[in-house]
């Protein structure tokens, strides 16, 4: 049965958020007492006052940690217990669906429609999968002469700090944690200020499950403050970050500062959704085209924020496009039937704006551009067009509902346009020519290249970019080599008698 606005919103009235850090297996405010508040970008109200931690709370987290990887108590359990462990994780998950979708959308201002949908569905799936995977990765024997006998295996690297943005806060952890735990690594989470509140009730869920103290930490605060502690801390073996290239870049400079450490840095982009004449359905490409760039307003790293189309099809495909793009109109991210929410805050508001401003005074403003809702979060689906490939709206990544539209005449302007930028997370190719898909998705430097469709994903292939994107993956089995290092025993047991 599909639930209605009005019953989200009664939810929302009797909704308890989570407001402790979770260090230790305890659930604590910050060792100095102080809190930050949680606000609703929908609103504006102020939704709770969250423990706001720091580098004395960091120390707390890492030294559980640390005491929790020595004593064995998660990786040294038989890899069947700690499958069933993260199996009833993932279940309790689901059993607080509505609880958490509704978490996510006051933390964020995501549509009800989708952190019920997708994201706390996904999660759990995404948990389970990881978890089934424990029982079923194997080390390996390498060939070796007679007499001798070399084990490869894989081992957790240790203390884990996973650090994640405000889009997806729920799924991108769980992208994190799933493959970090089931490696038998202890973690600290260090979710956004914007969105602390499905993190601080996962590490609770955790506890409920059964994780032992001091395997899963949540450490809410600044990331200024809690992050860098994190990044510089000499007993974190490994950091796992989601977030901008500017931060990612902080990551690298704390690793080099300290103690060298694994790394894995997803960072900004700005994907290419590449349209040629000979794709036959246009409308097919105008909804691909919008969903790609106004789902979740936007806010989606690989978000196919430039579209590159092949001049004889453009102006027709444009129509289409401004069209489709009024079903995105945004709303009340409680009510199903919006087709966007608010952007997540004020601040990341006035960022878009500028950005807007920018495309308004170097191309040609085609539809949007303004504010449609009660505040500025609410900022409408915008395409611009004749925009110069030079322009800040052309390269820089608005993480908002803005698309910069461009023309090409042939196959290779196309390619030079969508190498314009400093990114490579990812890219879409739209073509009903089975050699040109084939040979325009090789000659793309982009982390994943989606065929005629739009940022495709799922747990089984690997997430994440090429140059300034970063580097690592989330998702898949490769994700597991992010939280575990390679060791070779080798026993030389010679031909007896």
């Amino acid at each position: 049965m599909t639930k209605t606005a009005q019953h989200w919103h009664e939810l929302a009235g009797t909704l308890k958020h989570p407001t402790l850090a979770v260090i230790d297996g305890q659930l604590t405010e910050a060792a100095d007492g102080r809190t930050q508040a949680n606000h609703d970008p929908a609103t504006g109200r102020q939704l709770s006052q969250v423990a706001q931690c720091a580098e004395a709370d960091v120390e707390r987290a890492v030294r559980a940690a640390r005491a929790s990887f020595e004593r064995g108590t998660w990786r040294g359990q038989p890899p069947a217990e700690r499958k069933r462990t993260l199996l009833r994780l993932s279940e309790l998950l689901l059993a607080h669906a509505e609880e958490l979708a509704l978490l996510e959308s006051l933390d964020t201002g995501k549509r009800i429609a989708d952190t019920s949908a997708i994201d706390v569905p996904g999660a759990a799936a995404i948990l389970a999968w990881y978890a089934e995977a424990i029982d079923k990765v194997y080390g390996e024997v390498a060939p070796t002469a007679a007499g001798n006998l070399a084990v490869v295996t894989r081992e957790p690297v240790g203390v884990v700090a996973a650090v994640v943005p405000w889009n997806y806060p729920l799924e991108t952890a769980i992208w994190k944690l799933a493959p970090a735990l089931a490696a038998g690594n202890s973690v600290i989470l260090k979710p956004a200020e914007e969105s602390p509140s499905t993190a601080l009730r996962l590490g609770e869920l955790a506890l409920q499950a059964g994780l032992p103290a001091g395997v899963l930490n949540v450490v809410p605060g600044e990331g200024a403050v809690v992050g860098r502690a994190l990044g510089r801390h000499l007993d974190v073996d490994a950091v796992a970050f989601t977030g901008s290239t500017e931060v990612g870049r902080l990551f690298l400079g704390y690793a080099a500062e300290t103690r060298i450490r694994r790394l894995q840095l997803e960072c900004g982009g700005k994907s290419p959704n590449i349209v040629f004449a000979d794709a036959a359905d246009l409308q097919a490409v105008a909804d691909g085209v919008c969903s790609g760039i106004f789902f979740n307003a936007g806010e989606v790293c690989s978000a196919n924020s430039r579209l590159l189309v092949e001049r004889s099809i453009a102006d027709e495909l444009l129509e289409l496009v401004l069209k489709r793009a009024e079903d995105f109109r945004p709303g009340d991210p409680l009510d199903p039937a919006t087709g966007m929410g608010p952007l997540v805050s004020d601040r990341h508001a006035e960022k878009v704006l500028e950005l807007i401003a920018d495309g308004k005074a170097t191309a040609t403003l085609r539809t949007g551009g303004g504010i449609a809702g009660p505040r500025r979060t609410f900022v409408e689906p915008t395409v611009f067009t004749d925009v110069d490939p030079r322009s800040r709206i052309a390269t820089e990544e608005v993480f908002g509902p803005v698309l910069a539209a461009f023309t090409f005449d042939t196959e290779e302007q196309a390619l030079q346009l969508a190498h314009q930028s400093a990114y490579g997370l990812a890219a879409s190719v739209w073509s009903d020519s089975l050699t040109r898909a084939h040979r325009v998705a090789d000659k793309l430097r982009a982390g994943t290249v989606s065929v005629n469709c739009i940022d495709a994903l799922d747990v089984t292939t690997p997430f994440g970019g090429f140059n300034q994107s970063g580097f690592g993956r989330d998702l898949s089995l490769h994700a597991l080599q992010e939280y575990t290092a390679l060791k070779t025993t080798w026993f030389s047991y010679g031909q007896g008698a």
